[in-house]
């Protein structure tokens, strides 16, 4: 009882002292204001002697004189409310020493229930639940938050038990619980609720704080914050996070693993993640230098996307992982975390280089094909054309892709209508074919269904062979075996002739003794006519033999006489006229007398048919002569000569101008193979007054026998 009137009187001393304070702090501030006021006068006194002309110099002192006025009077005003407001807490202070009266206790009353009113009204506006429990669990407060959880209404839950609304925690657990935060005072962290009309539990992050009374523990406060919904996406985070196949991390700058999960842990290898977490991120990579440059482009772009890196797994294997990361800060802009996906693709990258592989192998193998493959949709539109086509038909893949397979009359097209519409698997076709160069030939095409996944025909897959050559090839035997089996006949047929040739001149010597001159004119005829029978007959017998083995020394002039015997009806029938001039000066020369027949024989008829192309008849020049080294024989004919752009393919095989049917082209090229195996050349050059001059050069020293051999062969 002794402190209380202590208490006021050491209260009333401190009242007074601070009013004495009060008072010498307005005087100071008074006599600053007095001060200011006389140091601004001076300051314009000189000025106001020139009033009239510098009017503008008083505005500054008067401004600071009305703000001098009034701070003095808002200074007065609040002096006096100070004085009230002091003189009313002073009798405050005497009315506190005697007892209150009924209208004070009034007064009191509904001061505190308007408190009452106001904490609760702050405490209902928390969108948090706050609940006030005794230490047996009963609920003695909670706000608005609380009940609307619960559904209920204040009377229906305040002053009852905690267990008649909540299932979880227990009550049991509670118990087990409450030793510690009495111990404690205070308790932090997330709770689990399950209430009886909710199906599904709750949870809330609390803070408990113990109710003390008079030194003594008498309830508990808690606060607490649902984060139902947080928790769930959580889950939903970690469900997600640990079933992604791609591995996913969270590492420091350092190295160290904060978090992996499963598909990362088994992507490298490792039994559970704190294996994993005891390994510096740097030991797995299989390169140090992509660690480093890895983390130089995080510093740069705080971000790394699709980075193709070598991985080092527990067991020392090595995986190819594409890694795409991010840097995460805080708020200094230092680096808290990388965190990124990795996925496994070494199975990919093997099989991309087995499938690069095997598109090479399949590049190499359509190139070294010899046929042009060709691939068309059910649009008969080319979408493949391989390189090969340029050597068949001489237009770019380029070109044909895309292009159409032409009109639906041509023979390639109809085999593509016909696979397609499932009538055939495999068809062939052979077609005549414009090169774009020009030249003709013949194609064969090979075509079957080009089949989907779904065993559906998508398209057709055709080869595409040059088969001119062979088809050339085909007509030549058949042509050679027709002059073989010619020839059998004409030496059968020669030998004949011969015998009665052979009496019907022996007849002739025996007539030759008649003395009537008519009679010796025919016999002389019949004679001649006789001996150029026998002649053509023994020719005939000279060209139908099959080579003769080796070589034999032969007379030139008489060789080609027997050629121009030979082909003397062609050329009489066609007007062309043969000019020859033997050179009887010429030495043997040793070679087969049936291929140089040939030789001679395919330039008089490669002469007659230039001649009839433009003319009815012809003169064909024969000419003969030598050097030191060569001899050389010369057919010169008046034809319309060879056009300066096919002067490079006349000796190719199967080359001609000539209309289908005119010739197979192998006249030129036969001849040079012959006059080639025997060291010789044939040379061309146009003729002075128009046609053209094939000039055979054969060397005085033929090549050996079987070098001879050898060549004929390889020709």
């Amino acid at each position: 009882m002794d402190s209380e009137p202590r208490q006021r009187n050491d209260d009333a001393s401190r009242l007074s002292h601070l009013d004495r304070e009060e008072s010498r702090l307005w005087r100071i501030a008074l006599l600053f204001l007095a001060l200011l006021g006389i140091g601004v006068a001076a300051a314009v006194w000189d000025n106001l002697q020139h009033i009239s002309t510098h009017l503008s110099l008083l505005i500054i002192p008067l401004c600071v004189a009305l703000i001098v006025i009034v701070f003095a009077v808002f200074s007065a005003r609040k002096r006096h409310e100070i004085a009230l407001l002091r003189a009313e807490l002073r009798g405050m202070e005497k009315a506190s020493s005697a007892p209150p009266s009924e209208t004070q206790l009034e007064h009191m009353l509904d001061v505190i229930r308007r408190s009452q009113k106001g904490f609760r009204e702050l405490v209902d506006s928390f969108d948090d639940v706050v609940i006030a429990l005794s230490l047996d669990g009963t609920i003695q407060a909670a706000n608005r938050a609380f009940a609307d959880i619960l559904g209920a209404d204040f009377p229906d839950f305040v002053f009852h038990r905690a267990g008649e609304f909540i299932l979880r925690p227990t009550a049991a657990e509670a118990e087990r619980l409450l030793p510690r935060l009495l111990d404690r005072r205070h308790w932090s962290g997330i709770i689990e609720v399950q209430l009886k009309n909710e199906p599904k539990p709750r949870f809330f992050d609390c803070s408990a704080q113990v109710i003390r009374k008079d030194g003594h523990n008498t309830g508990v406060s808690i606060w607490g914050r649902e984060v139902t919904q947080q928790r769930e996406r959580e889950s939903r985070f970690t469900d997600l996070f640990e079933s992604l196949h791609e591995g996913v991390y969270f590492s420091t700058p350092d190295g160290h693993w904060l978090d992996a999960n499963q598909s990362l842990v088994q992507m490298l290898g490792f039994s559970t993640k704190a294996e994993l977490q005891a390994i510096n991120v740097e030991q797995l990579y299989a390169n140090p230098a992509d660690r480093i440059q890895w983390l130089a482009d995080l510093d740069r772009y705080a971000v790394v996307l699709d980075r193709e890196i070598r991985m080092r797994r527990k067991d020392g294997s090595e995986i190819t992982c594409l890694d795409s990361a991010r840097a995460i800060y805080d708020a200094d802009g230092r680096v808290l975390r990388y965190q990124g996906t990795l996925i496994d693709i070494t199975q990919k990258r093997e099989m991309e280089l087995q499938l690069q592989e095997q598109q090479e192998f399949s590049k190499r193998l359509i190139e070294c094909f010899p046929d042009a493959i060709l691939v068309l949709d059910k649009q008969f539109r080319h979408t493949f054309a391989s390189p090969r086509i340029r050597e068949i038909t001489g237009y770019e893949p380029e070109d044909i892709v895309g292009a159409d397979s032409g009109p639906a009359d041509t023979e390639p097209a109809r085999l593509y209508h016909e696979i397609l519409a499932g009538k055939e698997k495999v068809g062939t076709s052979e077609y005549l074919s414009q090169h774009r160069g020009g030249a003709w030939q013949t194609l064969r095409c090979t075509a079957s269904a080009l089949v989907g996944h779904n065993r559906e025909i998508v398209g057709v897959v055709a080869s595409i062979r040059d088969i001119t050559i062979s088809k050339q090839l085909e007509q030549q035997l058949v042509q050679a075996e027709r002059l073989a089996a010619m020839g059998q006949m004409i030496d059968g047929f020669a030998h004949e002739l011969n015998n009665p040739l052979t009496a019907i001149m022996g007849a002739i010597d025996l007539l030759d003794s008649s003395e009537n001159e008519k009679e010796k004119k025919h016999l002389k005829l019949l004679k001649e006519q006789s001996r150029r029978a026998v002649e053509v007959v023994q020719n005939l017998l000279f060209f139908s033999r099959p080579p003769t083995r080796g070589q034999i020394r032969l007379n030139l002039n008489e060789l080609i006489q027997r050629t121009l015997l030979l082909h003397q009806y062609s050329l009489r029938l066609n007007s062309i006229t043969i000019d020859f001039l033997p050179e009887p000066s010429l030495p043997l020369f040793e070679g087969d007398a049936n291929q140089l027949m040939q030789v001679f024989l395919n330039l008089m008829i490669n002469a007659e048919q230039a001649i009839r192309s433009v003319r009815e008849r012809g003169s064909i020049r024969v000419r003969m002569g030598r050097t030191d080294s060569s001899l050389w024989i010369s057919f010169q004919d008046d034809g319309p000569g060879v056009p300066e752009e096919m002067l490079s393919n006349i000796f190719d095989p199967f080359y001609s101008t000539k209309r289908p049917g005119g010739g197979t082209g192998m006249g030129l090229s036969v001849a040079m193979g012959i006059v080639r195996s025997y060291g010789g050349r044939i040379d061309f050059q146009p003729a002075p007054g128009g046609g053209a001059v094939f000039t055979v050069t054969l060397p005085l020293k033929a090549p050996a026998t079987e070098e001879m051999s050898a060549a004929a062969k390889a020709n």
